[in-house]
Parts: C-alpha cells; sequence; structure tokens
C-alpha cells in the first residue's frame, strides 16, 4: 500500500468515527515528514459550530502541534472535497498538497463548483489530486444520506 493510500485510509476511519456520532462521514489528515500531525473528522452538529469540519480541527491540531500558523511542506488528506472555508484554510496554513477522495458538486472548493486554489491573485498554490479511495468514501456517503431520507 502506498502511503498515500495509507493516510486516506486513516481519513476514512476518521469518517467512519464521525458517522458514528451522527455527522456527516468526512475525515482529514495532515502529514509532515511522514508523521501525522493533525486529524479530525467532522463535528458541526455535536459542536454547535458551523467551522466544526474535519479540514479545520486538523488543520487547528497540526498548527498548535507545530507551533505555527503555517505548516509548509505539510499534506492533507481528505475524505471528500473540501468547501470554500476549507480551501481557505489550506492555502493560508500552507498546505503543499491537498489528497481527496470524493468530489463534491454541490460546494467542493477544488475544481467541482469552484477552483480556490487556482485562484490568480493568491500567493500561494496547493498541489491538489483527486480519486484516491473515492469509491469507498463515496459510499460511506451514500449510505449516511441514504439512511436520513
Amino acid at each position: 500500500m502506498s502511503d498515500d493510500a495509507k493516510w486516506m485510509q486513516r481519513a476514512l476511519e476518521l469518517a467512519a468515527f464521525a458517522e458514528k456520532q451522527g455527522e456527516v462521514p468526512v475525515g482529514a489528515v495532515i502529514v509532515l515528514d511522514n508523521e501525522i500531525i493533525g486529524e479530525g473528522w467532522n463535528q458541526p452538529i455535536l459542536s454547535s459550530d458551523a467551522t466544526a469540519h474535519a479540514e479545520i480541527i486538523a488543520l487547528r491540531q497540526a498548527c498548535e502541534r507545530m507551533q505555527n500558523y503555517r505548516i509548509p511542506g505539510a499534506d492533507m488528506y481528505i475524505t471528500l472535497e473540501p468547501c470554500v472555508m476549507c480551501a481557505g484554510g489550506l492555502v493560508h496554513a500552507r498546505i503543499n498538497r491537498l489528497i481527496f477522495a470524493s468530489k463534491e458538486p454541490k460546494t467542493g472548493a477544488a475544481g467541482s463548483c469552484v477552483d480556490v486554489f487556482n485562484l490568480p491573485n493568491l500567493n500561494h498554490r496547493v498541489q491538489c489530486e483527486s480519486g484516491l479511495l473515492a469509491e469507498q468514501s463515496s459510499d460511506m456517503l451514500r449510505r449516511f444520506f441514504r439512511a436520513r431520507r
């Protein structure tokens, strides 16, 4: 298994944990020098915090651990394409590379609805890759929403 697949698998485990808590199953992992420095899962419902997305929680944890609001050289693995808020956080934190599993056609900000990472006036570019373990992520999301309908 590649390192990318290993880290995405961990993000899927975190997404499953979010689902068990009644949250939309999204997980995120931040890796620097082949070590997890931050991870998170969706928690906006339980925390009554609209910003408690998996990515933001992982960023807060990683930045606190590194004692810096910027973490250049770090990669983030997310089970779902980030929204505009989360994509902005990745840019501000100077994340090097984003790897996400499933596209989000309604709110995705890495190319599906808008592409925050290629806005011409931003002074940092996040390299973006998609599709890694997409089927597992998409299946989890479909099951979650099907059960809610």
